[in-house]
């Protein structure tokens, strides 16, 4: 089967589609990416076909420039900016060009990242089948947990699920730029109006999230469709990051990274380089990305090692303590290797994923918009000295083994499109 595949373009995405691609791969199936000129570069290092789309109005470097500013944010600013600036832009680009590369690359069916909301209206307008996978946190649209961009914890309250509720409906309206290019296209396409209630689009075959079962919070009423995977990792397939091997010191190490976006918040930083010189018995590696000059974070412990990028997953398996953002990837490889974590959230769906690892125990939670050294030093060594952290995430080093993410997605997708229900009709998909 010629299967396509639709991910966001950001490394954590890419990532995880690209791995989930390779497997079907080896199964048998042909398997193309579709994206803009900025993602090429990560498809191509796993081996992949890449088949480009939206290059007039995402040409190569644009997504560095739109996601600047994106940078120096936090909490809802960062969903409302990132909704009208990119989501809205790019579903516009989205809904006018796919169709024609479907078309042209003959696509018998279509794996689709989740985060782009309302792609899924051009295999229903075509009548492809389709799947979709959550790499970032799923969203709970009954109410029964907190929606992701929030941090509240899980509660079962009369109160608590109120605010849920409440919470979903802000939630869904952020989204409202994007769903006015949706409407444009399903109005121009004839599609009607029956697909706007939210979870409407949802794939009625498969909508597989890499989020185990264990680590997510119980009791959500998820459709049979539903299914828990686990983590869509392989280690390889990457672009190769250099580093300084030869810095590292034999300590026990701490890895701390805010992520490929968010990730220009000085203050976080010179916490982060406050609380580690107070820790002397460790080593410190910090990436900063390209939003920060490190420069301006002195003054730097003598033995931290701060670069721009780094090999991830590399460090993680030597890894005493992560310090994260909480981004779903970073967390996930973080406890594929039993390390336990401080998450410091700052947007997206950061402070659902900070909430679970408050809720299941694999480290600490910190807001990052007051953080000071102080609090960094008092989290930092109680989730680095008190060994219930360790053992809670070494747990879930042995589920994620036993989840074998990439393997239940494939089952999943290609019992999927193998089914029946593959040649449907496009009334069903809109119901």
């Amino acid at each position: 089967m010629k299967i396509g595949f639709i991910a966001y373009p950001a490394s954590g995405h890419l990532y995880s589609m690209t791995a989930l691609a390779r497997k079907l791969q080896s199964r048998g199936h042909e398997v193309i990416c579709i994206g803009v000129p900025d993602t090429e570069s990560i498809v191509r290092a796993a081996g992949l076909t890449f088949v480009p789309y939206c290059e007039e109005e995402f040409p190569m470097g644009s997504l560095t420039q739109a996601y600047a500013p994106v940078a120096k944010m936090h909490g809802i600013e960062v969903v409302t900016y990132t909704s009208e600036k990119l989501f809205a832009p790019f579903t516009r680009a989205a809904l006018k060009h796919l169709p024609q590369t479907l078309e042209e690359t003959g696509v018998e069916a279509l794996v689709i990242d989740t985060i782009h909301f309302f792609f899924e209206l051009v295999p229903i307008n075509m009548g492809i089948p389709y799947v979709q996978v959550c790499c970032a946190l799923h969203l709970d649209l009954s109410g029964t947990t907190p929606p992701f961009i929030f941090n509240w914890p899980h509660e079962t309250t009369s109160e608590a699920l109120t605010r849920n509720i409440e919470g979903v409906h802000e939630a869904i309206q952020t989204l409202l730029p994007v769903l006015a290019e949706a409407t444009h296209y399903a109005d121009s396409t004839g599609l009607g109006s029956t697909w706007q209630e939210p979870g409407s689009t949802l794939s009625k075959l498969a909508v597989i999230t890499q989020t185990p079962k264990e680590f997510d919070f119980p009791g959500i009423p998820w459709p049979a469709q539903f299914h828990y995977a686990g983590p869509l990792h392989d280690g390889e397939g990457r672009e190769p990051v250099a580093f300084p091997w030869q810095e590292l010191n034999g300590k026990p190490l701490i890895y701390a990274s805010l992520g490929t976006l968010v990730n220009g918040l000085d203050h976080a930083y010179k916490a982060i380089l406050e609380a580690t010189e107070e820790l002397p018995e460790v080593q410190l590696v910090l990436s900063v990305g390209h939003s920060i000059n490190p420069d301006d974070l002195r003054p730097i412990p003598p033995d931290a090692i701060i670069v721009r990028t780094a090999p991830q997953l590399q460090l993680l398996k030597r890894a005493a303590l992560c310090i994260t953002h909480a981004g779903l990837n970073t967390t996930l490889e973080a406890l594929a290797q039993g390390v336990p974590m401080v998450a410091l959230p700052i947007g997206y769906d950061q402070p659902g994923v900070a909430a679970r690892i408050e809720y299941h125990r694999v480290g600490k939670s910190l807001e990052v918009a007051t953080l000071t050294g102080r609090q960094m030093l008092k989290v930092t060594r109680e989730v680095f000295e008190n060994p219930s952290y360790r053992e809670r995430a070494r747990y879930f080093k042995k589920v994620i083994a036993e989840t074998r993410g990439l393997e239940v997605a494939a089952d999943r997708i290609e019992e999927a499109f193998q089914t029946e229900t593959t040649f449907f009709r496009r009334s069903e998909q809109t119901v």
